[in-house]
């Protein structure tokens, strides 16, 4: 199992979400305070970054 260090002074929310998977369609909710911390809109596109560890970095993408 891979552990994540963090440092708790930098967190602003923690939440979890679902992934919803229907055939090749796939939906992930995006958390309500992650939305209102991001300020995204409809539209707004969101880059994953995935690292050989199994962590994820995910921003939103600057217009």
């Amino acid at each position: 199992m891979n552990t994540m260090k963090v440092e708790l002074n930098d967190v602003r929310c923690i939440t979890d979400t679902a992934l919803t998977i229907r055939g090749s369609r796939r939906r992930i909710t995006v958390p309500s305070e992650v939305v209102e911390l991001l300020k995204l809109h409809d539209g707004d596109k969101l880059r994953w970054i995935v690292f050989d560890d199994g962590n994820i970095h995910l921003h939103k993408v600057k217009k």
